[in-house]
């Protein structure tokens, strides 16, 4: 079974047409499965700015609504509001909730005062909820490597080699980059059973000390490498999958940051090469051209 699998490049899910792929956490379907309200505070944070923006103003405005409700319940129990007017106590209730107070309108029954109480209580636990979130969402580390579109397999040493590139799109360091490369693909056992499995694959070099411009990330096709023999056809066949994530230590924030991405066979091509996009600048500098990042050549 296909489906459909949303790439995450560079920290951020890129849009496009969908691509089918073999099964993954991102694209699995949970059957039978309830929501756990416990998660509530990880759902805020991993939800999308719009939906997250919105929730809080629909929120904001049905708190208010209630109120509103309430205070209409209790009669004419807000001064200067006109009698039954539900305009005038959704407005009280925002600026209550907000402790704007213009002093136009105020509370003139026991109830009324009661129901402000507690709407001022509500709106400061609120308001430190509200900023807890957004400074939550906004302070945490994030990375921004960049992943080529494709992956080439080339001769390099004599020995057919899986290479990718990645760039570090910040203009500061990822110390301690570490990264790791895995086959998932769909296997039948004697006992046909189709499960997924997955293989680690062997790199070169899988640890940078600082990982500031480029990194092209090389595994070695040989005698021991699950890829050994592998066409193109055959890990369409299997829904063959590449994953690789990249973490580090964000030298800003000092934090680990992480990052992935995904190849399948389509996005795989043989006996190519990157075009080089290292150069040296007329005043001995380096220059790195993103402009052909993704850009491969037949050998």
């Amino acid at each position: 079974m296909r489906a459909v699998l949303r790439e995450k490049r560079g920290g951020r899910i890129a849009s496009g047409p969908p691509r089918l792929v073999g099964p993954s956490v991102a694209s699995v379907v949970r059957l039978g499965q309830t929501r756990d309200l416990r998660d509530l505070y990880h759902a805020l944070l991993t939800m999308r700015w719009p939906t997250f923006l919105g929730g809080m103003a629909a929120a904001y405005i049905g708190a208010n609504v209630v109120f509103a409700l309430l205070y209409l319940a209790g009669g004419k129990s807000i001064a200067n509001a006109r009698p039954g007017s539900f305009a005038d106590a959704f407005f009280f209730s925002v600026q209550t909730m907000a402790t704007i107070g213009y002093g136009v309108m105020y509370p003139q029954t026991l109830y009324a005062n009661l129901l402000m109480t507690g709407e001022s209580l509500l709106g400061m636990i609120a308001v430190a909820i509200g900023a807890g979130l957004v400074f939550a969402r906004v302070s945490r580390p994030t990375a921004r490597v960049l992943f080529s579109r494709h992956a080439v397999i080339m001769p390099y040493d004599g020995v057919p080699t899986l290479m990718l590139r990645a760039a570090n799109q910040r203009r500061n360091q990822i110390l301690a980059a570490q990264v790791q490369l895995t086959l998932a693909r769909s296997e039948t056992t004697r006992e046909g059973h189709a499960m997924r499995r997955f293989y680690d694959l062997r790199l070169s070099r899988s640890r940078s000390p600082l990982f500031a411009l480029t990194w092209t990330i090389m595994h070695p096709i040989d005698g021991e490498s699950p890829l050994r023999g592998a066409t193109q056809d055959s890990l369409r066949a299997a829904e063959a999958e590449i994953i690789v994530t990249l973490n580090g230590i964000d030298e800003t924030f000092a934090q680990t940051i992480h990052a992935r991405h995904s190849f399948i066979a389509d996005d795989l091509r043989w006996d190519s090469r990157f075009v080089d996009i290292l150069s040296t600048l007329p005043d001995g500098r380096r220059a790195v051209d993103y402009s052909r990042f993704h850009e491969v050549s037949p050998l």
